[in-house]
C-alpha cells in the first residue's frame, strides 16, 4: 500500500514512519496541507495520514481539497488533538479515520482494516518490514 504522510514535525513523520512500514511498499512525506495536494496528485497513496495544524493549510483544509479531486481517496487524520469539534470537522471534510498520535494502534487498527476492505487492490500488499 502506498502512503503519505503529512506533517509538519520531521521527528512525528519518522514515528508515523516507524509505525506503518509493514503496511507500506511506498512511504512518501510531505510537511503542509498545501504540499499535501500535489504529493496526492503526483504520487496517488492509497491512503494520505494527515496531521491536523499545520502552518500554510492545515489537515481539514487539505482534506476537503484532495476529497474534492479524488472523492475515493481515504484520509487519516492523526493528530495530538482529542476534540470531539475537530473529529467531526474530519469526518465531514472527509476523513474516512482519526487517530491520536499518543496512541497509534489505533492508526495500526484502521490501516489493517482499510488493507482488508481492499484485499484485491494492486498496491495494497505488505511488505515485509
Amino acid at each position: 500500500m502506498k502512503l503519505l504522510i503529512v506533517d509538519d514535525n520531521a521527528a512525528v513523520r519518522r514515528l508515523i514512519r516507524s509505525i506503518v512500514v509493514p503496511f507500506a511498499s511506498e512511504i512518501y512525506e510531505c510537511t503542509d496541507g498545501a504540499d499535501a495536494c500535489s504529493a496526492y496528485q503526483a504520487q496517488r497513496p492509497d491512503v494520505v495520514l494527515m496531521d491536523i495544524r499545520m502552518n500554510e493549510v492545515d489537515g481539514i483544509q487539505a482534506t476537503k481539497q484532495i476529497k474534492a479531486a479524488d472523492p475515493e481517496a481515504k484520509i487519516v487524520i492523526v493528530t495530538d488533538y482529542e476534540d470531539d469539534a475537530l473529529r467531526h470537522s474530519a469526518m465531514r471534510a472527509g476523513a474516512c479515520g482519526y487517530a491520536l498520535k499518543d496512541n497509534l494502534l489505533d492508526l495500526v487498527r484502521l490501516l489493517e482494516a482499510i488493507k482488508q476492505s481492499n484485499p484485491g487492490r494492486p498496491g495494497t500488499e505488505s511488505i515485509e518490514g
